[in-house]
């Protein structure tokens, strides 16, 4: 019997290792990942003490490196590269796993790395966490908590994809079609029920497609995506389902998974009306049921936790899931 298929190889989760509790922990074969990025690895102009640095770094990715060393580099970029990868290497070794150290910048912030980092962290914290789903739409829905996504609005349909492969296919001489008052997606083929198998061996290119509209299975990947990432990270099982609308007279909890969906989610709370444009802007809504309710708040327990997805007013999703784990009505632990 053949296991589940692998994906998103691109994410290192197959450099780190796993402990006791099933958390990744920190290798160096993680670390040197980093280290062959092209925004640090040597160019043809690199002078030979970047080379030799890079050389070393690549012998031994955990390598001690000086602020002097570090002055010595001809070009300034390539020294401050090298120190953006020092302190995020510095930053995960501070912590026992790399789900440890994603919670603190969930809870705490105060980053002193680019925040591109924290993405890479969701990238293989959740690659962890769907390990062993054969469901495409579960792992291309999960594409939205670390890489932003054009939205095309039309036809009961709501098409994400990657927004920086449009990007890029559009300034390769592809047209943006209008549609919807929002670009439509440039030749991206869409994963649905006949091409889902399609999927597995694309995962790293994220250039496909999928659509999030209600009820469609990309929707319902998305929820699965979400109830994985808060049982992984936060050690609570629960129940995310898509909802059209929110109709609650008790409503007493929510979260936005982004900035503008945690905005237009604060005024409907509020009794507020928001414009039609910013109604909009939201894409889905989730009910969320914690099953061990008392893990929960008090004023929380029993009922239900709606959390929201909008799009930004430029048409792109960027997703925060730290959000979901920052803002969970959990009672504190000693």
């Amino acid at each position: 019997m053949m296991g589940a298929p692998d994906f998103w190889l691109s994410s290192g989760f197959r450099l780190l290792e796993r402990d006791a509790a099933g958390r990744l922990t920190l290798t160096p074969e993680f670390v040197a990942a980093y280290w062959r990025r092209p925004e640090v690895a040597p160019v043809e102009e690199s002078c030979e003490r970047e080379r030799a640095l890079h050389a070393a770094l690549l012998g031994d990715p955990m390598r001690r490196v000086s602020e002097a060393e570090l002055r010595t580099l001809a070009d300034p970029d390539a020294a401050d590269n090298i120190r953006a990868v020092l302190r995020f290497r510095e930053f995960l070794a501070r912590f026992s796993s790399i789900e440890a150290a994603y919670l603190h910048v969930a809870r705490a912030g105060g980053i002193d790395f680019p925040p591109m980092f924290v993405d890479h962290l969701a990238h293989v914290i959740l690659r962890s966490a769907l390990d062993g789903t054969s469901d495409p739409f579960r792992v291309r829905a999960g594409e939205l908590f670390f890489r932003p996504q054009r939205v095309t609005l039309g036809d009961d349909r709501i098409m994400v994809a990657d927004l920086a492969v449009v990007d890029l296919q559009a300034s390769a001489g592809g047209s943006l079609q209008a549609g919807a008052d929002r670009p439509a997606m440039v030749e991206i083929d869409v994963i649905g029920e006949e091409t889902r198998d399609e999927y597995w061996r694309r995962s790293d290119g994220f250039d496909t497609a999928v659509d999030i509209a209600y009820p469609q299975p990309g929707l319902d990947g998305l929820a699965r995506a979400l109830e994985a990432w808060v049982a992984h990270l936060a050690g609570i099982a629960c129940r995310v389902t898509p909802v059209r609308r929110i109709e609650d007279e008790r409503w007493v909890w929510h979260i936005g998974l982004d900035r503008d969906a945690n905005d237009i989610l604060n005024l409907l709370y509020q009794g507020e009306t928001p414009s039609e444009d910013r109604l909009r802007q939201i894409l889905a809504l989730f009910r969320m049921e914690i099953d061990d309710t008392a893990a929960v708040t008090d004023a929380v327990a029993g009922r239900p936790i709606y959390l929201g997805l909008a799009m930004g007013t430029d048409g792109v999703v960027r997703m925060k899931p730290q959000n979901i784990i920052a803002n969970l009505p959990l009672k504190r632990t000693s």
